[in-house]
């Protein structure tokens, strides 16, 4: 009887394995990097765009006789003379190369995670009417703009103005690479880990004004391409914000660009009386950092 009682009392115990508890995937609003590894990838895209145009021309310096030897006067060759200009700039598709490499690297973690998914390869809800509404928005207001405080000489003006060939290659980066990379480290990288660590709104001002802030040099003193800059940085933030995906910025990037592209190659074959767009050249916000 008492045995009985035991068994009743005690039934026997049969362990379980705990079950692993998959590790969270990661998504656009979710990144696996911190806010510090999204600072390293900007700051070495900033590296690569001002270092690699300078190892690509010092090749071509070399080939100059009599060599320049004072520093002034090589700053203001490399800025004036065509080819340096045109070896520079095609210096920037390997720059736009490794910081892919380098973004894919923390994206992934190396192959331990999709670099589409994470950044967000969706749509996020965004319509082909939604691009084609806000470019017609944007560009009225640029031909409003355009009217009322007109474009300054600025270095990207002096580059176009080189040579065509400067005008094709500016057009070809500014359309197939730029846009990539740029909404890749700026609206991926930086705005993923700074949302996640600071909240939507520090994200928001934050890559909105750093992204119009690292191109004042290059279109100083031209304020209206600066407020342009400024206003598309507030579009393609809203958009990434709205949609928490990545490839509606790039798609409404490439928009732009591609659209500006077109009309800077074309300027030369336009009638100059009642050419309506804006300046073409206004635009092209994504060579140099």
């Amino acid at each position: 009887m008492e045995l009985e009682e035991r068994i009743v009392a005690d039934p026997p115990y049969i362990e379980i394995p705990h079950a692993e508890v998959p590790a969270p995937i990661p998504s656009p609003n979710d990144p696996p990097w911190k806010v510090l590894e999204s600072v390293v990838v900007w700051l070495l895209s900033v590296i690569f765009i001002l270092l690699i145009p300078t190892l690509f021309l010092l090749p071509y310096l070399a080939t100059i006789k009599p060599p320049i030897t004072d520093p002034d006067q090589l700053v203001e060759f490399a800025k004036t003379d065509p080819t340096s200009i045109f070896v520079q700039i095609v210096a920037i598709i390997p720059a736009h190369l490794l910081t892919l490499a380098v973004a894919w690297m923390v994206v992934t973690r190396v192959r331990k995670y999709s670099f589409r998914h994470t950044l967000g390869w969706d749509t996020g809800g965004f319509r082909w009417w939604n691009y084609a509404l806000i470019l017609g928005v944007f560009l009225a207001i640029a031909g409003a703009v355009s009217k009322v405080v007109p474009e300054q000489e600025n270095e990207m003006l002096r580059m176009l103005q080189s040579s065509r060939a400067v005008v094709y290659l500016v057009a070809i980066i500014a359309t197939f690479t730029a846009p990539l990379v740029e909404e890749v480290v700026y609206r991926g990288i930086l705005y993923s880990a700074f949302q996640k660590k600071f909240g939507i709104p520090a994200a928001f001002v934050f890559v909105t004004l750093l992204f119009a802030l690292v191109h004042v040099p290059q279109y100083w003193p031209s304020y209206s391409t600066i407020f342009l800059l400024l206003l598309l940085s507030v579009a393609l933030t809203a958009i990434r914000v709205k949609t928490g995906n990545l490839l509606p910025c790039i798609i409404l990037h490439t928009v732009f660009n591609g659209f500006q592209s077109l009309m800077l190659v074309l300027e030369p074959y336009l009638p100059k009386d009642n050419v309506t767009t804006p300046d073409p050249t206004g635009f092209l916000l994504h060579l140099f950092r």
